[in-house]
């Protein structure tokens, strides 16, 4: 549940733009490998976590850092967050202001 004006400015920014809501569907799906989802999307890696970022900072997501066998390098996994958003005039009067 939304408590304070701040995390509601930060769930709403973090929804604002098209792309990241379909990043979200997407993670809510499955969980996904950096460079696997941002050529799905056809952008950037840069791009892509620009915009995870932003939906991190929102709490909707979360990431892992994993070694594979066989592979030198760690991989970065992302996957959607439980959460339940819910708006509406009691949430907002009752929001705080801090």
């Amino acid at each position: 549940m939304v408590r304070s004006i701040q995390e509601l400015t930060v769930i709403a920014e973090a929804l604002s733009v098209p792309i990241r809501v379909k990043i979200l569907k997407m993670l809510c799906e499955k969980e996904w490998y950096v460079y696997e989802l941002a050529k799905e999307l056809n952008i950037s890696r840069q791009l892509l976590y620009l915009h995870l970022k932003k939906l991190e900072k929102a709490n909707l997501v979360e990431s892992e850092l994993r070694l594979e066998p066989g592979d030198p390098r760690a991989k970065k996994y992302y996957k959607a967050k439980p959460f339940r958003l819910v708006i509406d005039n009691d949430i907002i009067k009752n929001l705080r202001e801090d």
